[in-house]
């Protein structure tokens, strides 16, 4: 294909943002038309997407569309291209942007222009991460997302939000400083910041250490890993309902991301040196975590924490090295995005009524709201991960790697499958459940029109990739297979090499 398709994919949203600056009218003008412009402009990179998954060779693990201009210098290229692991991520992110977009009338009050300038800033950031072919050009997508996130969170946010955006901020931007000294010392030792070229190379042994755990310093931030998550219930809590739904959908899989592409890719004995550590991190992350949501009396908070826990299933998934548990990994991605980004959403509709997060101040909600209770039963089965819903696939493709590997991490990964029944459930339980308590629950309305659009599209996804989980996994198949084959083929070239 000639067409620049992936280049047209990732900065189609800027021309969005390019008609939102130069918008002109009073305020109910702005507003309406922001709203539209965006919409639209998200739609088309959704439709552009989906074009590219049609023309995509599921056959071949090779990166496709591949796209190539000289940037700066000899220094730095220009480069992008995709696998199936970049496309089902492409997919992800083109999904939830529109949802957030027709979900942002509710949820934004104010300066809805600029808000929404900030979300399709951040498509087209977080398009490049998962399109990146240089390691510098995938570090500018990568960090830059910091700065509308930033301003989502710092000027749309609750009362904490300075303060939560700075933490933000502070947190993954140390951890990044990190990964570009490595990023930069790779330049020097290997004459190459070429994603594909360094992916072909053995990097050696006595540097793999200090580079993985330079890329791990932002990585563990991003996904977040425990201890460095505590950044991550405060964003949420005090982020709008858009901004939530962005971090958690997509934000948090650009670490898990980057991990499967360059943590195992580039530095595999390192990886399996530090998989120990990984394995006590993941497993302290899904039983400290869960137990600590259990605690919350905030539901925003209660999500957030939970998302700590599922992640913490992706990161073991992603180093037990098999293809079970990478493949489990990517999807219970996929459906930790589609399931927390909905969750996010179903709290929003309810603050937007009640203006508060507390589990106490409901209960009897499906009196009033049969509708909304419905759909949010089928968000929180699909977090625990019943069969039938996305969130099963995953988290068992990742117990059958993880017992491969050892079959206590199995067990004590297996515990948070408990636990997530018993906050999930016991907050559903009290919000929906019971009787009226609060007489302001009497004046409710169920959804309304633009919040079922925004909500029907999820329904719709999770149980489909329940009930056929081949969707996503035909198309990571090759590629997943390749990065496992790859990873054996280095650290069995590495063991006889120093016998």
């Amino acid at each position: 294909m000639n067409l620049p398709i992936l280049s047209i994919l990732i900065f189609l949203p800027l021309v969005g943002v390019f008609f939102l600056v130069f918008t002109r009218g009073d305020e109910h003008f702005i507003r309406k038309t922001s709203i539209n412009v965006s919409l639209i402009t998200s739609l088309l990179t959704l439709l552009i997407s989906i074009f590219i998954w049609f023309n995509f060779d599921k056959t071949t693990a090779e990166f496709q569309f591949v796209e190539e201009k000289k940037w700066i210098r000899d220094f730095i290229n220009y480069k992008v291209g995709i696998d199936g692991v970049s496309l089902v991520f492409i997919i992800l992110t083109s999904i939830i942007v529109p949802i957030c977009i027709i979900s942002t009338s509710n949820s934004v009050s104010v300066r809805i222009r600029e808000f929404l300038i900030s979300i399709l800033l951040m498509e087209t950031l977080m398009l490049g991460v998962f399109c990146s072919l240089d390691l510098f050009i995938f570090f500018l997508f990568f960090e830059a997302g910091l700065i509308p996130m930033f301003l989502i969170i710092g000027i749309w946010g609750g009362d904490r939000r300075v303060y939560s955006a700075f933490k933000f901020f502070l947190y993954t931007l140390f951890g990044s400083v990190f990964m570009l000294i490595a990023i930069i010392f790779i330049y020097f030792e290997y004459g190459s910041l070429d994603v594909i070229k360094l992916l072909q190379i053995d990097i050696d042994q006595k540097y793999q250490k200090y580079l993985w755990l330079g890329f791990f310093a932002s990585f563990a931030v991003k996904t977040p890993m425990w201890p460095v998550h505590t950044w991550l219930p405060d964003a949420h809590v005090e982020a709008p309902t858009s901004g939530s739904v962005i971090l958690a959908a997509i934000l948090l899989k650009m670490a898990g991301y980057g991990f499967i592409r360059f943590s195992i890719g580039l530095f595999p004995d390192a990886s399996l040196y530090f998989a120990p550590l990984i394995f006590a991190l993941s497993i302290i992350a899904i039983i400290y975590t869960s137990l600590v949501a259990l605690m919350q009396t905030d539901m925003k908070k209660l999500i957030a924490y939970s998302s700590v826990a599922h992640m913490g299933f992706v990161t073991l998934g992603i180093f037990v090295f098999n293809i079970n548990g990478l493949q489990g990994s990517i999807f219970q991605m996929i459906s930790h995005g589609i399931v927390s980004a909905a969750l996010f959403l179903c709290v929003g509709v309810v603050y937007d009524r009640m203006h508060s997060r507390n589990i106490s101040d409901y209960g009897g909600l499906v009196n009033k709201m049969p509708f909304y209770s419905t759909f949010f039963f089928i968000f929180i089965l699909a977090s625990i991960g019943l069969p039938g819903t996305s969130g099963f696939i995953g988290e068992f493709l990742i117990l059958i790697g993880a017992f491969k590997y050892n079959y206590l991490i199995a067990l004590f990964a297996a515990t948070g499958v408990i636990l997530s029944a018993c906050y999930a459930l016991w907050m559903y339980k009290r919000v929906v459940f019971g009787k009226i308590s609060n007489d302001k629950i009497n004046n409710l309305l169920d959804l309304n029109k633009r919040e079922i659009i925004s909500i029907i599209p999820l329904v719709i996804i999770a149980i489909l990739l329940g009930i056929y989980p081949n969707i996503i996994l035909d198309t990571i198949s090759e590629s997943s297979n390749n990065i496992i084959e790859t990873f054996n083929q280095k650290i069995n070239l590495e063991v006889v090499k120093n016998e």
